[in-house]
């Protein structure tokens, strides 16, 4: 069965009609992720764009046709840890125990609880979706927000010029915990996105598996709705968003051999207008570092 099949013949597990933005990527990965998950699973959505935009439910209306819960900001992979024990004692650990957390609930909030459960070998598939700030509040940055991006928090004006720290590296720092599975995926990309998302709903059966999603907002991000998959696409070209894959204690690394610069890349996003050529060229050499140093652990 093709990745195409697996979405034209699997049931939308989300509600038709959900408050996200238009053109929003968490909603388009939600929707893909439990397709190809099924409807043999239980989900967490943390506070954020999708908690937000009703993908957990209204009142007393849920939002998916599989068991949802909205956590804390910062407990979502302690809560999956008891989820996930309660399951197997049971004699019901088939279940595909899933988190869908975007970037401030990852990265930020609730790192403490991401990083025990990783240690652990707790058995779940954690998510983010990664849009490179607190969307749902009015766009403050987190810590995966790119250098120089503009934010509520880190505005351009005669001072500040955006944030003035490069972004955490999240997969890296999950791959040293080893875990069962560590990948990276975006949508531009669906036939690898549905592969590792199969590959991590079988890796959490053995322990903790970990996928960090590119999710380009088209609100916080500032461009037409309609270039959602097109930014995904050059985040991915560029190497600002390198595609990897981390089981059995081996990186392996989509390496583009001429990447698109990074000054193409930022074109047309608001949040990186007021770059200049100094700015855009510590990103540059961000990528770069970044690249070398996956290149050598994939080599190792």
């Amino acid at each position: 069965m093709t990745y195409i099949d697996t979405f034209k013949e699997a049931k939308d597990l989300l509600t038709p009609g959900t408050s996200a933005c238009k053109g929003c990527g968490g909603e388009m990965l939600l929707r893909r992720v439990l397709k190809i998950a099924g409807e043999n699973s239980v989900i967490v959505v943390p506070p954020g764009c999708m908690a937000g935009a009703g993908s957990v439910g209204w009142d007393t209306l849920s939002g998916m046709k599989i068991p949802v819960h909205m956590t804390l900001l910062d407990n979502t992979a302690s809560f999956l840890t008891g989820v996930s024990e309660i399951y197997q004692r049971r004699g019901r650990g088939d279940v595909n125990i899933i988190g869908f957390a975007g970037d401030g609930a990852t990265a930020d909030c609730g790192f403490q609880s991401l990083s025990g459960a990783a240690e652990r070998g707790d058995k779940m598939l954690y998510i983010c979706y990664d849009n490179e700030g607190y969307m749902n509040t009015g766009y403050q940055r987190s810590s995966t927000s790119s250098l120089g991006s503009r934010t509520s928090t880190t505005p351009v004006g005669k001072v500040i010029k955006g944030k003035s720290q490069h972004q955490k590296y999240l997969p890296l720092i999950m791959m040293m915990h080893n875990v069962e599975y560590v990948a990276t995926a975006s949508p531009s990309n669906m036939m690898d996105f549905t592969k590792k998302v199969e590959k991590g709903l079988a890796a959490s059966k053995r322990g903790f598996a970990y996928i960090h999603l590119c999710s380009p907002c088209p609100t916080g991000w500032g461009y037409a709705s309609n270039k959602s998959i097109e930014f995904a696409k050059n985040s991915v070209k560029s190497n600002f968003f390198p595609l990897l894959e981390y089981e059995d204690g081996k990186l392996t690394l989509k390496d583009n051999k001429n990447p698109m610069p990074v000054s193409e890349f930022v074109k047309g996003i608001t949040k990186f207008r007021h770059l200049d050529d100094e700015k855009i060229e510590q990103l540059q050499n961000m990528v770069d570092h970044r690249m070398n140093v996956l290149r050598k652990l994939a080599d190792a």
